[in-house]
């Protein structure tokens, strides 16, 4: 794994510190929405596969049309440099090549620049949250799954990583990362896995894909639930992952949204309902913490209500 970068203890510490006054005493996080977005996402697919174009592209419009003033930005791709913090460079050299990954996770012409783009929509969703904005990274492919040299489970990078550790250098001294998608963020744990500069938060459904996240150590915080949990019990384990990270004090909050929770999505078999991810958004906002959410899983014909939903709360 490379090794993780430290804080610059230079001007951008003091940058990060400022941006965290603004958002937390002069309630930034009741801003309007910034929405990091690009249709190009939607140019790679496979018919046999879940994680499909129509995600993001109907979940696109149903946030359009909800908030139709919304700011829309399109990101640029993520640096090598950003890149190589959180993989290796034989990985990037991988993606560039067939054959398929694994069964779950093909490989496609253009795969690379992909994963570029979702990974630089989490940077700038990222910069967006420490200017006091209400970032929320509408992108794929996920990539929560991705480890530092192996790309798996519908992910190839793991972007939510590469902001945590981008965030560091650029001056923030903590950041804390929660994940509620239904399955455990192996790769983000792997990546970040004693960094004490960063706390990872998961609670996914156990026994699932990836089969990992069952006990905690260090800075990684895990809450298995098993399948078809009491929808109240998984939602207080959501709560209890969120405040191990306020505990924390992070500078910076990133939130790995996956929407496959819900009870009537196709690959799992959780009990989620449209009401809880309102919740999950509600106490995002009332953290009073700078925060993006990146787009992971979510495979039902309701995922656009359901991020609408997880925004509305966190818009509050």
């Amino acid at each position: 794994m490379p090794p993780h970068p430290g804080p610059d203890a230079g001007t951008g510490v003091l940058q990060c510190l400022r941006s965290y006054e603004v958002a937390y005493f002069h309630g930034a996080h009741n801003v309007m929405l910034s929405l990091i977005y690009d249709p190009a996402c939607a140019e790679y697919a496979h018919s046999y596969h879940p994680e499909t174009p129509a995600r993001v592209l109907a979940t696109a419009k149903s946030l359009q049309t909800r908030w139709p003033d919304v700011s829309v930005q399109r990101p640029g791709l993520a640096s090598e440099v950003d890149l190589l913090r959180a993989h290796r460079p034989g990985h990037l050299a991988r993606l560039l090549t067939p054959p398929d990954f694994d069964g779950d996770t093909p490989w496609s012409p253009g795969i690379g620049d992909h994963a570029r783009r979702a990974a630089g929509g989490a940077l700038l969703a990222s910069r967006e949250a420490l200017r006091g904005k209400q970032a929320f990274s509408l992108l794929r492919p996920p990539g929560h799954h991705a480890t530092a040299d192996r790309a798996m489970g519908f992910c190839y990078l793991n972007s939510v990583a590469i902001a945590a550790l981008a965030a560091l250098v650029q001056g923030c001294t903590r950041v804390g990362i929660w994940d509620f998608d239904a399955h455990h963020g192996n790769g983000t744990e792997a990546i970040v896995q004693g960094h004490s500069a960063i706390r990872f938060a998961s609670v996914h459904q156990y026994p699932g894909y990836p089969g990992t996240g069952t006990r905690s150590a260090g800075n990684a915080h895990n809450w298995p639930v098993p399948p078809r949990t009491d929808r109240g019990k998984h939602a207080a384990a959501v709560r209890a992952a969120l405040d191990v990270l306020l505990a924390f004090k992070p500078d910076l909050l990133l939130v790995s949204a996956g929407f496959d929770a819900f009870v009537h999505d196709p690959i799992t078999d959780m009990s989620l309902e449209l009401e809880d991810f309102y919740s999950f958004g509600t106490w995002l906002g009332q953290s009073g913490v700078p925060a993006a959410a990146i787009l992971e899983g979510g495979y039902s014909g309701e995922l656009g209500t359901l991020v609408q939903a997880f925004l509305e709360g966190w818009e509050g």
